[in-house]
């Protein structure tokens, strides 16, 4: 496939160029994504507390939920490192359970898409990125096929969002408390300044760190690392991982980058700063999330513990509801 014959010549780039990088740009680089994950730690921290008001929300407990499942999603596709950070909270965190959990996460990444919104169409307007009807040629599988198709895409869409609304309506009647514990996720969107002040004030706090990262990736491969070029590294991220088929987007971002950065640096240069940015941000989640799991589950099985988390989600489908003095026990 492209987007691995992609990633082979940018890891072979990197390689070439190993022995240039510049290393305090790279220490200020990684610190910073450490950063950055912190204060998304503190974010999704403030909306599990207005969900489970009832239940202590330690600081240390969401940052391992979080960072385990940042370092599954680097090496496992389709974003299984969610499944992770949901089944580590549940069984962390009193009260909560997997609906509410779940609905969290979106309300996580509301800011996240708006963001990532603008920045894409802040993209387009400054030909950083190739128009709709280019983007089939040149670029990786993942968003290539859903271009060059779009209604079997639509439909195929259509038929997902389908099937989610069945499962909500299936499981709603099922079990009778699935819909207020879905709904507890939310609520902290029912009052604006919370929001604003304890969510969107952190995340906005982490897209900052997230920028001045990458100006300093650039800076260590030395790749000019002016305003359109950081725009453009941030657009090509949140591409990648909008259609996660491989892991932290692994291939496609190298495609998208050789184009984006066109006209900035030899492609040779593109190449060795995007995969050696993946690659040591991929080592820093993985070194976090792999610690965080052998601390909180005294275990570094992963394909376990998502297959648990998998059973544990079935059977709490499956039951009828407990009282809460019943989950408790």
């Amino acid at each position: 496939m492209d987007d691995v014959k992609a990633f082979i010549d940018a890891a072979q780039a990197f390689f070439s160029a190993l022995a240039s990088v510049a290393w305090v740009p790279l220490t200020l680089a990684v610190m910073l994504h450490v950063t950055r994950l912190a204060l998304r730690v503190r974010a999704w921290q403030n909306i599990l507390r207005a969900s489970l008001p009832s239940s202590r929300v330690p600081y240390w407990t969401v940052f391992g939920a979080y960072v385990a499942g940042v370092g599954v999603n680097s090496i496992l596709p389709a974003r299984g490192g969610d499944v992770v950070k949901v089944y580590l909270a549940r069984h962390r965190l009193r009260d909560s359970s997997y609906p509410t959990l779940a609905s969290t996460l979106i309300v996580e990444t509301i800011f996240d898409f708006v963001v990532a919104s603008a920045l894409f169409l802040y993209a387009l307007t400054l030909g950083i990125l190739p128009g709709v009807p280019d983007l089939p040629h040149g670029l990786a599988f993942d968003w290539s096929f859903v271009v060059a198709h779009p209604r079997l895409s639509a439909f195929l869409a259509c038929v997902l969002i389908g099937a989610a609304i069945v499962l909500v309506g299936w499981a709603s009647q099922r079990v009778a408390e699935f819909k207020q514990n879905l709904a507890r996720g939310f609520l902290i969107l029912g009052d604006r300044r919370a929001f604003l002040t304890q969510v969107v004030s952190w995340q906005a706090g982490s897209w900052l760190a997230r920028a001045i990262s990458v100006y300093f990736f650039l800076r260590a491969f030395h790749v000019d690392g002016g305003f359109q070029t950081v725009i453009a590294v941030l657009v090509v991220q949140g591409i990648s991982t909008v259609l996660p088929f491989t892991p932290g987007g692994a291939g496609t971002q190298q495609a998208v980058l050789v184009y984006a950065l066109r006209g900035t640096a030899a492609a040779s240069a593109v190449l060795a700063f995007s995969v050696g940015m993946q690659l040591v941000t991929v080592v820093v989640n993985v070194v976090l999330g792999f610690g965080a799991v052998a601390l909180m589950l005294r275990t570094l099985h992963i394909r376990r513990q998502l297959f648990a988390a998998r059973d544990d989600l079935a059977a709490a489908e499956s039951s009828p509801p407990r009282s809460r003095s019943a989950e408790r026990v």
